[in-house]
């Protein structure tokens, strides 16, 4: 084998490595206790995926290995240094982060949602980020309030 093909597949190796950030919000990084759990666990997992990758003899499949574990535990990381715990809210008098909601909307369909910090959003779940339309149309009101979401009116209905 050739000098030049060894360089070439480290090369090609090296490129196939260096995956971009993933990219972190700039919104305050509000959490929930399940929610800085889940941050903590995928932080722990990442690490447990690079350092599994880390022992592998094949330089060239180290780095491909490595390269997601890596960019997670960069990920995840910040996200536990920067995460902010939220109380639980002792009232349910307006709606404020944490708190599940229910509305009716104008066309007739009623949802409840839980407000949460954006890595433990998912809408399918039943939970939405609290920087998001919905979210921040609803944050502050309270049960009766009707609000305006782009064409939408969305009337509260509950507040737990």
């Amino acid at each position: 084998m050739s000098v030049a093909f060894a360089k070439e597949e480290s090369a090609e190796a090296a490129s196939e490595t260096i995956l971009p950030a993933r990219p972190i919000s700039d919104r305050i990084n509000l959490v929930t206790e399940a929610g800085l759990r889940m941050l903590q666990d995928e932080l722990a997992r990442a690490r447990q995926a690079l350092e599994a990758a880390n022992v592998l003899e094949d330089v060239n499949e180290r780095r491909r290995q490595s390269a997601v574990p890596l960019r997670d535990v960069r990920y995840y990381a910040e996200r536990v240094r920067t995460a902010q715990l939220m109380p639980v809210s002792t009232s349910n008098e307006v709606i404020a982060f944490g708190h599940t909601v229910t509305f009716a909307r104008d066309d007739g369909r009623t949802q409840t949602f839980r407000i949460v910090g954006e890595d433990e959003a998912n809408p399918s779940q039943a939970s939405i980020s609290h920087g998001s339309p919905v979210a921040i149309a609803l944050i502050g009101k309270r049960v009766g309030d009707v609000v305006q979401l782009a064409q939408r009116e969305l009337e509260i209905l509950s507040i737990s």
